[in-house]
C-alpha cells in the first residue's frame, strides 16, 4: 500500500490530504469515521478487495498525517477532500463506502456528484445531529480537553455492543484503551467531534441515485439505529440492514464488517458488468 499527498482547498485554506491508494481494477473509495485512519478503519476490507479493486482511502482533516490551517471543519470540507483524492487518482466513477462520520460524508459526496457513484455503502451514518448526539459530542470535546485517556475509557463503554463488552477481561479493556489512545490525536478528534454537532446533509439525500445499502448496529449508542432508518428512507431505493453489534463494528467484529462491505460491492459490480 502506498500513500500520496493531495492538496485540496477547503474553507480554511489549503489542506494536504494523506491518501492511501492500492490495488487495481474498478475503483472503491473508503471514508473513515471520527478520529480514525484508513488502515485503522478499513484494514480487513482493504485486504479483501485490493486484489480486485483500486482502493482509494483519504485521511480526512483531523486524522492521521493530513494537515490544514486548523480551523473549524465542515462536511463540505471533507467532501472536497474525498473528491480531491479521487480526482488525483484519475478515477471517474467509483464505488463508495463510509463508516460513522465517513458515512455521512460519503452520502454528501453521493448527493453532490451522483453521476460518479456506482454504489453506496453507509454504516452508522446520520443525516442531522439530534440533541442526544450533540450532548454526546460536546462531552467528547470536554473529555479530550482534560485527558485523552479519559475519553478513550469512556468510548469503550459506548462504542461497543453488550456481547463484546461482556466477553472482555480486565486486561482487554486496558489493551483497547491503549490502542484507542494510539489511533487519534486529541486536538484533531475534538475538531471532528465539533463538526459532528453541526451535521445536516438533508438536502443531499434526495439527490442520491446510486444503489445504496444502509447498515445499522442494533446496539449503537453513538448513532442509534433510528438515524440509519431515516437515512435509508430518505435515499430512493436504499436497502436497510441491521446487525447485532455496537457502533464500532469495524473494530468490534472486523470480519463481519469486511464481509458486509465486500459482498455488497461485489454484487453491485457484478450487476453492472
Amino acid at each position: 500500500m502506498t500513500y500520496t499527498t493531495v492538496h485540496v482547498p477547503i474553507s480554511g485554506g489549503d489542506s494536504a490530504v494523506d491518501c492511501l491508494v492500492t490495488g487495481s481494477g474498478p475503483a472503491l473509495v473508503l471514508v473513515h469515521g471520527t478520529g480514525a485512519t484508513p488502515e485503522g478503519n478499513w484494514g480487513p476490507v482493504i485486504d479483501a478487495l485490493k486484489h480486485r479493486y483500486t482502493v482509494v482511502a483519504p485521511t480526512l482533516s483531523g486524522s492521521g498525517s493530513t494537515t490544514d490551517a486548523g480551523g473549524p471543519l465542515t462536511v463540505g470540507d471533507l467532501v472536497a477532500q474525498v473528491l480531491g483524492a479521487v480526482d488525483a487518482a484519475g478515477l471517474d466513477t467509483f464505488h463508495l463506502a463510509g463508516h460513522s462520520l465517513g458515512a455521512t460524508v460519503a452520502a454528501a459526496v453521493a448527493g453532490a456528484r451522483p453521476e460518479r457513484i456506482r454504489s453506496l455503502f453507509l454504516h452508522a451514518g446520520w443525516a442531522v445531529t439530534d440533541p442526544w448526539q450533540a450532548f454526546q459530542f460536546d462531552l467528547w470535546q470536554r473529555l479530550l480537553r482534560v485527558d485523552k485517556d479519559l475519553f478513550s475509557r469512556a468510548l469503550q463503554v459506548t462504542a461497543f455492543g453488550a456481547k463484546t463488552l461482556a466477553g472482555r477481561r480486565a486486561e482487554d479493556f486496558e489493551e483497547n484503551v491503549a490502542a484507542c489512545n494510539a489511533l487519534f490525536d486529541a486536538d484533531g478528534m475534538a475538531r471532528q467531534a465539533a463538526l459532528n454537532i453541526q451535521v445536516d446533509i438533508t438536502e443531499a439525500l434526495g439527490k442520491i441515485t446510486a444503489p445504496t445499502l444502509v447498515v445499522s448496529g442494533s446496539q449503537d449508542l453513538i448513532v442509534p439505529p433510528h438515524h440509519q432508518r431515516k437515512l435509508a428512507a430518505a435515499i430512493g431505493g436504499a436497502q436497510f440492514l441491521e446487525l447485532d453489534c455496537g457502533h464500532a463494528l469495524p473494530f468490534e467484529q472486523p470480519e463481519l464488517f469486511a464481509r458486509a462491505v465486500t459482498e455488497f460491492v461485489d454484487r453491485q459490480q457484478a450487476a453492472a458488468a
